[in-house]
C-alpha cells in the first residue's frame, strides 16, 4: 500500500467497482480517456470484476483520498505473455496530489512481483499532463498511432505508445 499526503493506493475489492466505473465516466467527460460518454457503468463493472476474479498478473488498484472516497483507479491485463497493459482515470479535483504517481507505482511494483517484462499503454497526444507522469515514471514513447480512433463525433484521435520496463 502507498500512501501520500492526503491519498492511498490499495488493490481493489468487489465493494469498489461501482465507484472505481463511476471515475471513468467522470474522466470520460473530460475527453482524457479512451471510453466516451455515455460510460456503460454496469458494462465497466464487470469488466472490473473479471480482473477482479482473473487474478494476476490482472490487477485493479484504487485511489482513496482522506476520506475514503474512490478518487481514482488503475487497471492492468496481460495483454500478451509478460506485458501488462495499463490505463488509469483520477477524478479532476484529486489530480495533483500525488495520486497518479501513487497508482503507477503500485502497477510498476505489481509488475515486479509477477515478472512481467513490460508495461505498456497509450495515452492521446495532447494529454501532456498524463503523458509527462508517464515520462516521470520511466515511461518511454514506442511510437504513435496517428489518427486511429474515430470518435463517436466522426474526429479522429492520435496516441503515444508508451512503455516501461523493469531494471
Amino acid at each position: 500500500m502507498e500512501s501520500y499526503a492526503t491519498v492511498i493506493v490499495r488493490r481493489a475489492r468487489e465493494a469498489d467497482l461501482d465507484a472505481a466505473a463511476r471515475t471513468v465516466a467522470a474522466v470520460a467527460q473530460e475527453g482524457y480517456l479512451g471510453a466516451q460518454p455515455p460510460v456503460d457503468l454496469e458494462d465497466r463493472i464487470e469488466r472490473f470484476r473479471e480482473l477482479l476474479e482473473r487474478g494476476d498478473p490482472a490487477g485493479l488498484w484504487v485511489l482513496e483520498d482522506e476520506a475514503g472516497r474512490v478518487v481514482g483507479h488503475a487497471a492492468a491485463h496481460e495483454s500478451v505473455p509478460g506485458v501488462l497493459s495499463i490505463g488509469m482515470a483520477i477524478l479532476a479535483e484529486a489530480r495533483g496530489q500525488g495520486g497518479g504517481r501513487a497508482l503507477l507505482t503500485a502497477v510498476q511494483d505489481h509488475a515486479r512481483a509477477t515478472n512481467a517484462h513490460k508495461i505498456s499503454l497509450e495515452v492521446w497526444t495532447d494529454n501532456a499532463r498524463a503523458i509527462a507522469l508517464y515520462a516521470a515514471g520511466g515511461f518511454e514513447v514506442e511510437g504513435v498511432r496517428r489518427e486511429h480512433y474515430r470518435r463517436r463525433d466522426g474526429s479522429l484521435r492520435s496516441t503515444l505508445i508508451m512503455a516501461w520496463r523493469p531494471g
